[in-house]
């Protein structure tokens, strides 16, 4: 008998729903075990978020400063662990992050065959850069990513998703899609389950993986890349200047928190357009790279 952890932190519940149309996959072999665990933060954040309850979680996950979380009653080995999470300002959520910095995920993911499941706007790269670096500290052995993102283009999402965590609708409206990511994608996840019993009844995940691959189980969008770099870099100096002027909810903070969102507003309807235009007109001459940078993005589990 295999036994795989699905351990995951899920506010909305979609990436609750992804993980178990996964493990509906997994359950098809009747030599796997599925222990499915949430990870809960001690002081719960709320959901819908608060305008300034949202933002004031921003700079912590940017800094990867996890949050205090509850003792989760684990055994002690799992032959692999599937780990869910969402993204928070291009980091894991705080969460997530404050579990991977504790004792018990010392212990827990140390030599283990790992498969990240990430459910989010459009943006994962740096997120997953991240949880990488959690992972190695860990020990523990990545073998393939998937990677979920919403419907609609990018620019639709800049009005859906932050309407979907400030309100709690994800509807369409107007000429705005649904938020969130489709149905008919949340469905079709049982393939990476069915996949990844089938390996673990050949042991597979003792080896190097990826064990996920030709199955479509991330696509990176290259338009992006240098997009959610240059916001990487942004948030970091914003994230510090909101850590000096005062801890969560104080004055200080709520401060720039305000004047931050005075700038992002702008830079959306101003920069963000701009560099739209002018990454299609480049692209033609930017091939070689931002092919060599999809591929390296898209490791380990590939398209």
């Amino acid at each position: 008998m295999k036994k795989v952890l699905v351990l995951y932190f899920s506010q909305s519940g979609q990436l609750q729903r992804i993980l178990e149309r996964l493990v509906d996959g997994l359950k098809t072999h009747p030599e796997v075990y599925c222990d499915c665990r949430k990870i809960r933060a001690i002081k719960p954040y709320p959901y819908p978020w608060s305008f300034y309850r949202f933002f004031n979680v921003f700079p912590e996950a940017v800094l990867l400063d996890g949050c205090a979380v509850e003792p989760l009653d684990l055994e002690e080995e799992y032959d692999l662990i599937i780990l869910g999470y969402t993204i928070w300002f291009l980091s894991p959520s705080l969460p997530v992050t404050g579990f991977l910095q504790t004792e018990q995920a010392a212990r827990l993911f140390r030599d283990t065959p790992v498969v990240t499941v990430i459910g989010c706007r459009d943006m994962w790269l740096i997120g997953q850069e991240k949880m990488k670096v959690l992972l190695a500290d860990l020990g523990a052995r990545l073998l393939d990513n998937v990677a979920l993102t919403d419907q609609g283009k990018s620019l639709y999402t800049f009005v859906t998703t932050p309407r979907w965590m400030l309100t709690g609708k994800k509807d369409s409206f107007w000429f705005f899609p649904r938020a969130g990511v489709a149905n008919r994608e949340i469905h079709a996840v049982d393939r990476f389950g069915r996949r990844l019993a089938e390996a673990l009844e050949e042991d597979e995940e003792q080896g190097n993986g990826p064990l996920l691959s030709g199955l479509g189980a991330v696509n990176v969008n290259g338009k992006l890349i240098a997009t959610e770099r240059i916001a990487h870099r942004s948030f970091l100096i914003w994230s510090k200047l909101m850590k000096k002027a005062g801890p969560p909810d104080s004055i200080g903070r709520n401060a720039v928190i305000t004047i931050y969102a005075c700038f992002l507003l702008c830079l959306v309807l101003t920069v963000v357009p701009l560099n739209m235009l002018v990454r299609k007109l480049v692209s033609p001459f930017r091939k070689k790279s931002l092919a060599k940078a999809v591929a390296y993005y898209e490791q380990p589990s590939g398209r």
